[in-house]
C-alpha cells in the first residue's frame, strides 16, 4: 500500500509539473511558485501537499518545449541569444555575462534576455545606453547573494533586435560570486559571449 500511494504522488508530481510547465510557456509566468498553485488549482489538487520541485519544473518545461515544438523553439532561442551577444557587445564595457532560461534553452516567446553587468556604478551603465541612443527603463530586483541573505540590484530594460534585454547591474567584485539560482538552489550560472557564441553553432560552451 505504502508503495502504490508512493507511486500515486510520483505520478501527480508528474502531472502538476507538466501542467505548471504549460502555464509557464503559455502565460509567460516566472515565478515557478506560482506557475506551481495555478496548476494545482486548476487540476484541483490540493497546494498543500508535495508539489514538484523547481528543478522538476524546469525539466518539464525543457520537455514540453522540445514536445510542441522543437525546430520553431530552436529557432526561438537562436533569435534570442543572436540579441543576447548583440545586447552583450553593447554593454562590453561591463563585462557582460548571460543568465537564466535563454542560456539554458528554457526561454519561451515572451522571454526576456537576462544579463549580468558590472560597476560599481549603475549610472555608468545607464550613461552607456543613453550614448547609444538606446531607451530604457530601470529596475530593481531582489535577489539572494547566499541562501540566507537578499540584496537588492539596480537594473535596465530595454529592446535589441527586436527582443527584451534585462541588465542586472551588479559590483565588480559580484563577478566572483553569483546570486543563487531560484531554480535549483546554487549559484547562477553565468555565460560570457564566447560561450553564447558556441550555443550558437551548436557546441557545448
Amino acid at each position: 500500500m505504502a508503495r502504490q500511494a508512493s507511486n500515486e504522488n510520483d505520478r501527480a508530481r508528474t502531472v502538476l509539473a507538466q501542467e505548471a510547465a504549460r502555464i509557464i510557456v503559455e502565460q509567460g509566468i516566472e515565478d515557478y511558485r506560482v506557475a506551481k498553485i495555478k496548476a494545482a488549482e486548476r487540476l484541483g489538487m490540493t497546494a498543500r501537499g508535495s508539489l514538484p520541485g523547481n528543478p522538476e519544473i524546469e525539466h518539464a518545461v525543457s520537455e514540453h518545449l522540445k514536445l510542441f515544438g522543437r525546430e520553431s523553439h530552436l529557432d526561438l532561442l537562436r533569435v534570442l541569444r543572436r540579441a543576447a551577444l548583440s545586447a552583450m557587445e553593447l554593454l562590453a564595457p561591463f563585462t557582460p555575462r548571460l543568465v537564466g532560461p535563454v542560456l539554458h534553452g528554457t526561454a519561451a516567446a515572451n522571454s526576456a534576455v537576462n544579463l549580468h553587468v558590472f560597476s560599481d556604478s549603475a549610472e555608468l551603465v545607464a550613461v552607456r545606453l543613453q550614448e547609444s541612443s538606446v531607451q530604457y527603463r530601470p529596475y530593481d530586483r531582489r535577489l539572494k547573494s547566499r541562501r540566507d541573505r537578499a540584496e537588492t540590484f539596480s537594473g535596465f530594460q530595454f529592446t535589441q533586435d527586436n527582443s527584451s534585454i534585462e541588465a542586472t547591474v551588479f559590483p565588480l567584485n559580484g563577478m566572483r560570486q553569483a546570486p543563487i539560482s531560484p531554480v535549483n538552489g546554487k549559484p547562477m550560472r553565468r555565460a560570457d559571449s564566447q560561450a553564447v557564441l558556441k550555443l550558437l553553432r551548436g557546441e557545448e560552451p
